[in-house]
């Protein structure tokens, strides 16, 4: 994907379009911000630029040797890490640094992806920072990281940080409906809200069946019973349900927590409820800003547990019991 194609980010674009044309491209960058904006996709635009042989703008030509081995996933010189189940580990940095050792093959400069660098365990993180601040020739390092979870201040501290900010509901709802002209466009709109103007986390909701769970878990929420006993009741079903989806959790978190931020941000602004979605309407009135903090809070824990690959039951009963605030937090840390 050119540069050309990625939409609503032109600070970014902006940035990086210089900095490769006038060939003064740091050693390392970190993309930062939510979910399904383009990061991930402006990362491999970069790749696709400097492994194009041919003399062109900033669109690779698509047809030189570089280009079509980047292409097919076949070029010896891009070098793709993602989570290992839950997190990036050690083993998988160690390999990395491995790899960078050596010259790279064909092109001028290897390029290495780092996708969730948030997920990355300290002992990961510190393997990865002694690339950092020694960084080998000839190789640039983007890193890939969710403003949703923190990342090593170490980490930050030594590459350049390009912010990458959430689409209009619009914009995310247009973007949905080129990649699926099938799709609706008032669902496209529907998906694009929900996901807070994310679209690559908005394709996930429409294809992966998670949109259902999440109603599901925040009409339970809503109308949780008041007695004690009925409500624990209440928090493990509903954790039950949401522990089903094993490969969806990360997808169900993501909107919850999106819910409790827009209703924070709700109550902060005064915004009149006719201007709310009905969920956040809904959210604003039952929760005051104390308790939305805590439910974020809860769901920072959550992440922490899954990242440690504590038992997903275990978490989504923790979790769930939090958010309906009948327990303390057991697994948080």
């Amino acid at each position: 994907m050119p540069f050309q194609e990625i939409l609503g980010q032109p600070k970014a674009i902006k940035l990086l379009t210089r900095a490769l044309t006038t060939g003064r491209l740091a050693h390392a960058y970190l993309f930062t911000g939510p979910d399904g904006v383009g990061k991930a996709a402006t990362a491999r635009a970069m790749a696709a630029w400097l492994f194009c042989g041919a003399e062109r703008d900033l669109a690779p030509c698509g047809r030189c040797p570089g280009c079509i081995k980047f292409a097919s996933g076949n070029h010896p010189d891009f070098f793709h890490i993602v989570p290992d189940g839950m997190a990036i580990k050690i083993d998988q940095v160690r390999s990395m640094k491995k790899q960078l050792s050596f010259a790279p093959l064909e092109a001028r400069q290897r390029v290495v992806l780092l996708e969730d660098v948030h997920t990355m365990r300290r002992e990961a993180g510190n393997s990865l920072l002694k690339i950092l601040e020694e960084p080998p020739p000839d190789n640039l390092l983007i890193l890939v990281g969710s403003d949703r979870e923190p990342i090593l201040p170490t980490i930050m501290s030594r590459c350049q940080v390009v912010p990458f900010a959430p689409l209009t509901v619009d914009l995310a709802a247009e973007i949905l409906v080129r990649c699926d002209p099938d799709l609706d466009r008032s669902q496209a709109r529907v998906l694009a809200t929900l996901a807070d103007g994310c679209p690559g986390l908005a394709r996930s909701l429409e294809t992966g069946g998670v949109l259902d769970v999440y109603r599901e878990l925040v009409e339970g929420l809503f109308t949780a019973p008041e007695d004690p006993g009925p409500r624990v009741e209440c928090a493990l079903k509903l954790a039950g349900r949401a522990a089903a989806g094993k490969e969806g959790l990360d997808l169900l978190l993501d909107l919850l927590e999106i819910l409790f931020q827009k209703a924070m941000k709700a109550h902060l602004l005064g915004t009149p409820a006719g201007k709310l979605d009905d969920q956040v309407a809904r959210a604003r009135e039952q929760w005051n800003l104390t308790q939305l903090s805590d439910k974020v809070q809860a769901m920072g824990s959550a992440r922490r547990a899954l990242a440690r690959n504590c038992n997903q039951g275990l978490v989504c009963e923790a979790l769930m019991l939090d958010l309906l605030e009948c327990s303390p937090r057991v697994l948080g840390g």
